[in-house]
């Protein structure tokens, strides 16, 4: 299996060649040449599987230059209930990624955020520490990893990188724009390959500086920068296996078709679900939700993507989606226009110069449909008043980005028989502000994570700065 980019412009490389290099030398994002395809043979044999060995038999398809036996052997390490039940070990322990049924066969939740930092990013992340670790060690290498959080992906990749001999994380975040809660998670790590950088703006100015550093080609061979955003392939393909063990998990057969509720503000989790769905997993419809910040919602109802300014950019009480230029986007993109690079190249040059695009009157509008996207948005007042709506009618407490997933999802009622499930993307502790505005109560944490916010926190505070960005690494690194 090997990987092209998105523009067309770069070789094609294997899986462990991608994996340390993050975006493609040209700006693209790396996709494989083409999807494996899932038989309804395999479908019945994968139904019985454990979370480990799941993502095993869907890796296989994906990843052919790290031995069978030693790719079984690091997904096994990854996948435990030890890690995957950390926020609720009272929880069945043999399941990773449980179905809770809100409504028995309409409406459920999947719950994606029982690991370590309390959020969904823990499913991709914490495999995706291990095969940097297998594959550095295996060639002898160093990286600096190089990311951009809007809340929940600097936690998670902290955590799974922690203490790693062989990498170094710089992570970058909104100064001020993150809950409590999430910004102890992060800035009172003490490890020291862990540094942090709070920048003077939004997520997306983040995201800029991280963009610019990829594309320094010189700079990124000499001081061996990677990323850990989910414009990394592996952070994308650790997420298909969850879209096919929710299907196991909310059908009695592969005759059933299911669908997937995803909160998205940078279009990463749900380009995992679209790929599961062009594997072959039986997905009826994929409703992507967003809050204030409505760039994908648009375009799903448009055809008009139109990123927006930082200026325009929203700062809501869920943050972790106050992203207005969605990176994944142009994976989901490349497949629309038939994989043609250089109709991508032409799209991406009018937005990467701070403009739009607009699919209305051409043929690749005509296609959309085809891939089962509806979508839309939320606002602060839908999520307290679905945080309360579920918390009473359901007895259970979700965070602000799943509830925006719930209010979009009950505006996109299924046919009888088909299961819609919503990802949960957080626990509720980690707003707990807005839990409290919602309910007039605190949420639970876990007994390891009491008083987190009162430790000592270690940030740098810098303004998105590529230049001065790069010189406060060098000196690290």
């Amino acid at each position: 299996m090997r990987y092209i980019s998105t523009r067309g412009q770069s070789p094609a490389l294997p899986f462990c060649d991608i994996l340390l290099g993050g975006l493609a030398p040209d700006g693209g994002l790396y996709l494989p040449e083409t999807y494996p395809q899932v038989s309804l043979a395999e479908l019945d044999a994968w139904r019985q599987l454990s979370y480990a060995d799941l993502a095993f038999a869907i890796l296989s398809k994906y990843v052919d230059d790290i031995p069978a036996a030693d790719l079984k052997a690091l997904l096994d390490k990854t996948y435990t209930a030890d890690t995957y039940c950390f926020a609720r070990p009272g929880d069945n322990p043999a399941e990773i990624t449980p179905i809770h049924w809100l409504e028995k066969d309409k409406l459920a939740l999947q719950e994606l955020s029982n690991g370590p930092t309390l959020a969904f990013k823990d499913m991709a992340m914490q495999l995706l520490g291990n095969l940097f670790e297998y594959v550095l060690e295996k060639r002898g290498e160093t990286i600096n990893i190089l990311g951009a959080t809007s809340g929940d992906t600097g936690s998670a990749a902290e955590y799974a990188m922690r203490g790693k001999h062989n990498v170094k994380v710089f992570m970058l975040s909104p100064h001020g724009k993150m809950s409590a809660f999430q910004r102890a998670q992060m800035y009172s790590l003490q490890d020291a390959n862990i540094f942090n950088i709070a920048v003077t703006g939004m997520f997306d100015d983040a995201q800029d500086v991280v963009k610019a550093v990829s594309n320094d080609a010189e700079f990124k061979a000499k001081y061996k920068i990677g990323a850990v955003n989910s414009i990394n392939w592996a952070r994308v393909l650790a997420q298909i296996v969850y879209y096919f063990k929710g299907y196991f998990a909310a059908t009695e057969n592969n005759d059933q078709k299911m669908s997937f509720c995803v909160p998205s503000g940078n279009f990463g989790n749900i380009c995992a679900g679209h790929i599961a769905r062009q594997m072959g997993l039986p997905i009826a419809q994929l409703v992507l939700a967003t809050n204030e910040n409505d760039v994908l919602d648009e375009f799903f109802k448009t055809g008009v993507y139109r990123p927006r300014s930082t200026a325009e950019t929203n700062v809501t009480s869920s943050p972790s989606m106050d992203i207005s230029k969605a990176s994944n986007f142009e994976r989901f993109v490349f497949d629309l226009v038939g994989r043609d690079s250089a109709v991508v190249r032409d799209l991406w040059k009018q937005v990467d110069g701070g403009g739009a695009f607009d699919l209305r009157g051409t043929p690749y509008m005509d296609k959309l449909p085809g891939f089962a996207f509806v979508s839309g948005k939320s606002t602060h007042a839908d999520r307290l008043a679905t945080i309360k709506a579920v918390y009473e009618q359901y007895g259970v407490m979700i965070d602000t980005h799943t509830a925006d997933g719930v209010k979009v999802a009950k505006e996109h009622p299924q046919p009888v028989g088909v299961p819609l499930v919503v990802l949960e993307t957080a626990l509720p502790v980690k707003f707990a502000e807005t839990i409290r505005e919602a309910l007039g109560c605190d949420p639970e944490r876990p007994a390891a994570l009491e008083g987190i916010e009162k430790l000592p926190q270690q940030v740098e505070v810098m303004a998105p700065d590529v230049a001065a960005i790069k010189a406060y690494m060098v000196a690290r690194i």
